[in-house]
């Protein structure tokens, strides 16, 4: 290589260029990986609403089969799956549930616990109505749930949590529940209560059918799009490495060529030091000897 770039072929220049020719291809690497971890969050969500789809547009099944009895849990297979109960719907425990919203509106569940035939109740969100809940509970607004034996068709839903987005945890009126559980309604109720819960597929007028939630981990979270962050992150770091290189290398390339054109000193000048007396700035012995009687006459 001729010209001021021949300094790529020393050692020091050699060991920077294959450090930076491992850097890009590792940090193209890495970024590839998160996207793909992220691509295949993309996908599972896309399966996983595909199947909730299918799910929820088979025939019901009797509860049974997806709930055997109230210890039972809601497996992620049988979420969304529409179930058949018969029972009969307790109306001396209804409660509303309230900051619920549908179609950008705000307003409240009506759940009714619906005790079977053994003994246990599988509480049931019969619909969803407008507005705010206490005034409701005091104008005597909310109907009334069907007397004698009824079957209820609804989709299974999952115990909701504090994590559970709408979820009220603070104090709230009697006939007022923040949160649907059987933790939550056990201390309410004076029977036991299904873990999983449903919302009823044909609410009677004016109560809405309330939309099924999303299954639990079934959505993007935040590391899914964290993985994507790294993904940008990472093919930075490639770019930069390249871009370092080359700027180094052209500093290094003016840096010479500035010295050989005289503008500043070599490396190697810079670093000489001067030799002799007359470096120091001082005469010889001699010199000094011979001048000092010169001037005493």
């Amino acid at each position: 290589m001729e010209g001021v770039y021949r300094f790529l072929l020393t050692p020091r220049w050699l060991m920077l260029s294959v450090l930076a020719l491992l850097a890009v291809p590792f940090c193209v690497f890495m970024g590839s990986w998160q996207l793909s971890r992220f691509d295949a969050q993309v996908e599972q969500q896309r399966n996983s609403k595909h199947d909730e789809q299918q799910t929820a547009a088979s025939a019901p099944v009797p509860l049974r089969s997806v709930l055997p009895d109230a210890d039972a849990t809601v497996s992620d297979d049988d979420f969304g799956r529409i179930v058949s109960a018969t029972g009969r719907y307790d109306t001396a425990h209804q409660y509303l549930v309230p900051s619920r919203t549908l179609d950008g509106r705000d307003g409240f569940y009506v759940l009714t616990p619906l005790r079977l035939s053994s003994g246990a109740a599988l509480a049931v969100v019969r619909g969803w109505l407008p507005g705010d809940a206490s005034a409701a509970q005091q104008a005597g607004t909310v109907p009334a749930p069907p007397t004698g034996q009824v079957t209820v068709d609804g989709a299974v839903q999952t115990p909701e949590t504090t994590d559970t987005a709408e979820v009220e945890t603070g104090q709230l009126p009697s006939g007022q529940l923040g949160m649907i559980s059987a933790a939550s309604l056990v201390n309410v109720l004076p029977y036991p209560v299904y873990g999983g819960w449903i919302t009823a597929s044909r609410p009677a007028a004016p109560l809405q059918a309330v939309p099924q939630s999303a299954a639990p981990n079934s959505g993007l979270d935040l590391k899914a799009f964290q993985n994507l962050g790294y993904t940008g992150e990472w093919f930075v770091f490639a770019g930069f490495a390249v871009f370092m290189w080359f700027r180094l290398v052209r500093r290094e390339a003016e840096a010479r060529s500035d010295a050989e054109l005289g503008l500043v000193p070599h490396e190697e000048d810079a670093r000489a030091e001067p030799e002799g007396p007359e470096a120091a700035g001082t005469e010889p012995e001699g010199a000094a000897a011979e001048t000092a009687p010169a001037a005493a006459g």
